[in-house]
This record gives C-alpha cells, sequence and structure tokens, in this order.
C-alpha cells in the first residue's frame, strides 16, 4: 500500500510539472466559478437579515386592528353597522386576556403644527399607551426616553419624536429637553427615536410621527374612540386564536358576529412575516442555484481538461499498463490532480470572496437607501459548508470518470492509437 501510494504521487508530481498551463487554467475557473457562488449567496444572505431586521423594526407578534364595519347581520341587527373602539377597550381585552403579551391602543391627529422658535412644521401626532415603545420597537437615542406608567397617568406633555421628525424641527440641534410646541400647547421632548428601516408601516414610517401619552391626547383634544388597537402575543403559533378570542369579546361587547372579519380590519403581521420568509427563501434558492450553475460550468470545464488529458496521454497509459502498472496507479494520478486542483482553485476563489464581503464593510449603509434595504453580504459557515460540499462532488467526478475511461483501455489498441 505504501509503495502503491508513492507510485501514484510520483506520477501525479511528473503530470504536474508537464502541464503547468493546464493546472492554472484549471484552478483559474474553480476559483472564479467559487467566486461567483460565495458571493451570490453572501449578497442573499445579507438580505434575508436585513429583511429579517426591517421586518422585525415594527414589531414582532403583533396584530393591528381597526374600526370597521359588519358585513353580517347578527341576532336582528342588518350589517353594515360601524364598530368603533374606545380607550377603555384596551383595559377591557387586557383583563380577559392575561395570556397577551401586550395590548394597546392608539390615537391619531393628521395635521398638527409643531413649532420650536421660529420653525414650524406640520406633523402627525399618536396618542399611545406607555407599553407601545417597546411593542413597536421605539427606542431613544442616548440622553432621551420614552413615554412612563407615570406620563400616561399623570396626563404629562410631554413628548416622543420620530427621527426624521427631530431633524425637520430642531436640524442639528439637540431636542431632549426642549419645549415644543404642539398646536400652541407646550410639550417636553423626552426622546428621539433612533432611526430603522421598516418594510411594514400602516399610518407612515415610524420617523415621521410624533407620540404623546393617549391620556393626555384625550385631553387636548377631547377624543376617546381608537385609531387602531394592537395586540402582541407571546408566540407567533398563539396569534390565530388570540385574535378569535379578541373577536369573540368584542363581538359580545359591540354586538357583532365574532365570525366577521370585516367588523374590525385585522393586519396580522405574523401571516405577513412568513410570506416575506418565504419570498426571502425563494430568492435564496435562486441566487444559489444560478451559482451552483456557474461552479459547475467550472467542474465541466475540468472534466473535459482531464477527458483530454486521457486522450493526450493513451498511448503511455498503454504502455504503463502493458508494462503491469496497476489499475489503480492509472486511476488515482488523475482523480488526485482533479481534487488537489479543485482545492486550490476553491481555496483561492474563498479567500478572493471573503476579501470582497469584508470590504463591503467599509461601505456606510446608515444614508444609503439602496444597501439599507438590501443589507450587507454575509457570508455564514453554511455558506461555506454547502460550498465545500460542492467543490468535492465537483473534484470527484471531474477526476474520476476521465480516469475510469483511462483505466479501461485495451493496451494493445492504445499502441496503434495517433
Amino acid at each position: 500500500m505504501k509503495n502503491d501510494l508513492h507510485v501514484i504521487l510520483n506520477l501525479f508530481a511528473t503530470s504536474s510539472r508537464l502541464q503547468k498551463k493546464r493546472a492554472y487554467l484549471t484552478i483559474a475557473s474553480i476559483a472564479w466559478g467559487t467566486v461567483a457562488i460565495l458571493l451570490l449567496l453572501a449578497f442573499g444572505e445579507g438580505l434575508k437579515l436585513q429583511l429579517d431586521k426591517n421586518r422585525r423594526s415594527t414589531g414582532e407578534n403583533l396584530a393591528v386592528m381597526w374600526p370597521s364595519e359588519t358585513t353580517k347581520a347578527w341576532k336582528g341587527m342588518p350589517p353594515g353597522r360601524a364598530i368603533r373602539l374606545r380607550i377603555e377597550d384596551v383595559d377591557f381585552i387586557r383583563e380577559r386576556m392575561p395570556e397577551l403579551k401586550a395590548v394597546h391602543g392608539e390615537l391619531t391627529s393628521g395635521r398638527n403644527a409643531l413649532t420650536y422658535g421660529r420653525k414650524t412644521v406640520n406633523g402627525r401626532i399618536l396618542g399611545v399607551n406607555y407599553i407601545f415603545g417597546e411593542d413597536r420597537k421605539h427606542y431613544a437615542q442616548p440622553g432621551g426616553r420614552f413615554l412612563s406608567v407615570e406620563d400616561e397617568v399623570q396626563r404629562r406633555r410631554v413628548i416622543f419624536l420620530g427621527n426624521d421628525m427631530a431633524k425637520d424641527i430642531f436640524g442639528d440641534e439637540q431636542p431632549v429637553g426642549k419645549t415644543l410646541l404642539v398646536n400652541n400647547a407646550p410639550y417636553t421632548v423626552i426622546g428621539v427615536m433612533q432611526k430603522k428601516t421598516q418594510m411594514g408601516v400602516y399610518g407612515g414610517p415610524d420617523g415621521n410621527h410624533a407620540v404623546i401619552p393617549i391620556t393626555t391626547f384625550k385631553a387636548q383634544y377631547g377624543r376617546d374612540r381608537l385609531s387602531v388597537m394592537v395586540i402582541e402575543t407571546q408566540n407567533p403559533e398563539e396569534m390565530k386564536g388570540a385574535l378569535r378570542k379578541v373577536n369573540e369579546l368584542l363581538g359580545g361587547k359591540y354586538r357583532y358576529d365574532p365570525s366577521d372579519d370585516r367588523a374590525l380590519a385585522t393586519w396580522d403581521m405574523v401571516k405577513s412575516s412568513k410570506t416575506t420568509g418565504n419570498i426571502t427563501i425563494g430568492i435564496q434558492l435562486f441566487l444559489g442555484i444560478v451559482g451552483a450553475l456557474t461552479l459547475l460550468i467550472g467542474g465541466v470545464g475540468v472534466a473535459n481538461i482531464m477527458y483530454a488529458v486521457v486522450k493526450e496521454r493513451t498511448r503511455e497509459i498503454g504502455v504503463k499498463m502493458a508494462l503491469g502498472a496497476k489499475q489503480r496507479w492509472i486511476i488515482a494520478p488523475f482523480v488526485l490532480e482533479a481534487l488537489v486542483y479543485t482545492f486550490i482553485g476553491g481555496a483561492l476563489g474563498i479567500i478572493i470572496a471573503t476579501l470582497l464581503v469584508s470590504l463591503t464593510s467599509f461601505v456606510p449603509i446608515e444614508n444609503n437607501r439602496v444597501m439599507s434595504f438590501l443589507g450587507r453580504p454575509t457570508l455564514s459557515p453554511q455558506i461555506g459548508v454547502a460550498t465545500s460540499l460542492i467543490l468535492g462532488m465537483i473534484g470527484l467526478a471531474a477526476g474520476y470518470f476521465p480516469a475510469r475511461r483511462a483505466a479501461s483501455v485495451d493496451p494493445a489498441s492504445t499502441l496503434r492509437y495517433e
């Protein structure tokens, strides 16, 4: 066995020294295919992570419910009745569904004059419960905070600004602690939202609105009818049952058929996130298939080169077999040659792709709308394992089939080969 290995290595080394140009071209083709598949998969992984981040920036395991009209008759009442939720319904649901992670209500005023000094802008104001901040990922920039329980209970005139609205009003000035007039009523700015990229929104991007305690909103605007009510479940699997129970409770209170899904128009974010996830998987599969085909082309090139080598060395192979060369002495050098070229080409491709992906980390994405949506290319361990398996199979196939052909030739006929 040791002697066989020595012979095989000698035959491989001799072939490699005599055919350096062929070796370089083979390695280059595999390296190019490896770079292509890794970059495609890295962009797909980056897109997947960024889309997931953008989706979660609005909130997780949420369902948004808007007041609407009934479409079914119920207990003698005709369809077409308006269902309008009130602030008290938030506590009504909280008390009867303690299994929910959170419930909050929102009151909205579309156009409001927000004035600071000589600068006035028109903006959207939301009156919300204090848990809105955690539910809807309204995290404050350093130096600020979101609404608290005390703000809501004591009806404080405090305001939390979206980052874009804060920029419009205050420019480069620090807003926290400043007094802002909302329709001529003074409010103290307590925080500014961290910038985020969103995929799904309702009522407009979060960066373009400001929020105040829901109790303060009611006192200033004299309204208690909710614009929306939002529920949050502990797990996504619980959402379907939670929505059914909410409609049963509110249906009993407002006298509508609980199975009437139009009485309260609902956006189930759990369901929409599954659709987004399926789309992302489809994109990744498409990019992976394109990259794999590119790498396969490189493998076909290696196989063609190895077949050409077999044809070129037909007489040499026949002489070796006539002199008593073992079949494995013929097959193994070809397989080893293809595997080594594939390994070296794959390693070079992985290094080049890793360097290119690393360079993208120096590209800022904060102020780049395209990059903030597509995300930064990311190489994951799964991508590395998948690429290595593909390379290994290509190298083995590219070497084995030409080698089997070489070992099957008739020594007598090879001596007559031209």
